[in-house]
């Protein structure tokens, strides 16, 4: 129940979500899925949470992970931070809480300070979930918000097509063959066509305007 409610929460906040729900399939798919950001659960079935986390740890992976535990001892957190959690979050908590924590790791990741984005009068809230140019107010669906943000995390780096698809889609999701292209089309439209380019062959990027 707790998962199903994580993951409907996260997607209403414009999140892609892979949900599983052992410890052999989350070892699985760390394996074989870059993600931006890990919600561990200590008490898993198969392989614990933890076994997960230091496995991760010793291949290398940098991945942040918040852990979700009903575990509030203090000994408890100390050892999930020391196998190499990022942040701890002990159950029951609040969807808000929650979203505020995984911007805050998000942001940490990216190397970014400053928790709004803007470029050349541009200016995306991930918090208020708000998006304006110029001062004025621009609408977006959840998708075109997201796929915008992807890109403002780090303007002049492109992102191949692939990557934004993942970013913005959900195992299991249908994925059109141009569905990235649409939502690049729409966002032009809304904002002008110079904050978005594309690099054939290589993906989108939005340049370092001034």
């Amino acid at each position: 129940m707790l998962g199903a409610s994580v993951q409907r929460g996260l997607k209403l906040g414009g999140h892609a979500v892979d949900w599983v729900e052992d410890g052999e399939a989350a070892q699985a798919a760390l394996g074989a899925e870059p993600y931006d950001l890990v919600l561990l659960d200590l008490g898993l079935p198969r392989r614990s949470g933890l076994e997960v986390l230091r496995e991760l740890r010793r291949r290398g992976g940098r991945t942040p992970v918040l852990v979700l535990t009903a575990r509030d001892a203090v000994a408890d957190k100390v050892t999930g931070l020391d196998a190499g959690a990022d942040d701890y979050l002990v159950k029951p908590f609040d969807l808000d809480e929650l979203h505020a924590r995984v911007r805050a790791l998000l942001r940490r990741s990216s190397g970014r300070a400053d928790p709004v984005l803007e470029v050349a009068g541009l200016r995306l809230d991930p918090a208020a979930h708000e998006v304006s140019l110029d001062g004025a107010p621009v609408a977006l669906s959840a998708r075109e918000f997201a796929l915008l943000e992807a890109l403002l995390e780090h303007p002049g780096r492109p992102m191949s097509r692939a990557r934004l698809e993942e970013r913005l889609y959900g195992w299991g999701e249908q994925v059109e063959s141009n569905a990235i292209e649409v939502h690049v089309h729409q966002l032009r439209k809304k904002l002008g066509s110079h904050f978005i380019q594309t690099l054939r062959g290589v993906g989108y990027v939005v340049p370092r305007l001034p």
